[in-house]
């Protein structure tokens, strides 16, 4: 059901600390459940580029060519806590933008963009609230999400016999400021910000209308179940909607660059689109869709989950 005129005015009287407090705390904890598939998802869609094909002169095979096996391949050769690696900026990264985009798009629901006059949020303002907000939290974010990736592979590369770019979180940002200046920390951030807003169309946008079109049409009361329905929609939704630019977003961010910043490979963001379906087909952009989704389903469902309960456990109303 709608929410009250009261409630309406608890949620816009309480704290933007606290929400953006309760918004990264449940983000951390998705975060450290789901990350092994964030990392072999990384791992599938590297391993097609051009920079990372090459030895010798010749084109090697993709030594990866689905999720069990590359996580599988991950413990073997390097060790079962490797599909952790990483794991640190990821948190950093969602301190920053899940906090964000979920108080943006709240501020924009309840005060911006705001409701109709039964007190529903129709779609198309979920839509371009989902959307604004998932670009605001992730530009700001871009220079963890940055990092993230470049450790992420390491691994790789030491098998590879490639010696290591970074040694840490602290050295890869000073690494990458030293390289390409304070600008450097916001290489690939286009393709971020468009992959965040898809994302968040399907995230935040689905999760907030499956929702409440349950309590509104069904008996299911505002609980975990319906909070879990929600949540495997927006999951689904969302992995069909960011993985070509995740694609994208990630070789751009990982590839290597001069002393300038410029990247090797790639000139822009369209530029990796384009080379990406001519060498390798239109479904390249789809690499790793299913750990993309298998991530996606279950860090939706933890993170909605103990978010909605954290807002509950604190006196807040639902979301």
């Amino acid at each position: 059901m709608p929410l009250s005129d009261e409630q309406l005015q608890e949620n816009l009287r309480w704290p933007r600390v606290s929400k953006f407090t309760l918004s990264a705390c449940a983000a951390t904890v998705a975060e450290l459940v789901t990350f092994p598939l964030d990392l072999t998802k990384t791992r599938l869609q590297i391993q097609g580029e051009g920079g990372s094909q090459q030895h010798g002169g010749n084109v090697q095979p993709p030594k990866y060519r689905g999720m069990l096996s590359t996580a599988l391949g991950i413990v073997r050769e390097e060790g079962p806590l490797k599909l952790w690696q990483g794991v640190t900026p990821a948190i950093y990264r969602h301190i920053v933008y899940s906090g964000g985009r979920m108080l943006a798009y709240e501020q924009l629901r309840e005060s911006v963009l705001g409701r109709s006059e039964d007190g529903v949020f129709p779609v198309w303002k979920a839509v371009i609230g989902s959307m604004i907000s998932g670009a605001l939290g992730q530009f700001i974010a871009s220079p963890t999400d940055l990092v993230k990736v470049q450790m992420q592979m390491e691994g790789r590369r030491r098998l590879e016999g490639k010696q290591p770019r970074v040694h840490g979180v602290y050295h890869a940002f000073t690494k990458i400021v030293a390289e390409g200046g304070i600008r450097g920390l916001w290489a690939g951030w286009v393709p971020n910000v468009q992959r965040a807003a898809l994302v968040n169309l399907g995230d935040l946008m689905t999760y907030d209308t499956v929702k409440h079109f349950l309590l509104r049409n069904t008996s299911i009361p505002d609980n975990s179940i319906c909070h879990g329905l929600a949540s495997i929609c927006s999951g689904l939704v969302a992995a069909i909607m960011g993985t070509p630019a995740d694609v994208v977003k990630t070789r751009v961010m990982n590839q290597p660059r001069d002393s300038n910043g410029r990247g090797l490979l790639y000139k822009s963001s369209t530029d990796c689109l384009v080379q990406s379906v001519r060498k390798e087909g239109f479904f390249s952009l789809y690499k790793g869709f299913l750990p993309t989704w298998f991530r996606m389903a279950p860090w939706s469902l933890t993170f909605w989950l103990t978010f909605e309960q954290m807002r509950r456990a604190m006196g807040i109303s639902s979301f």
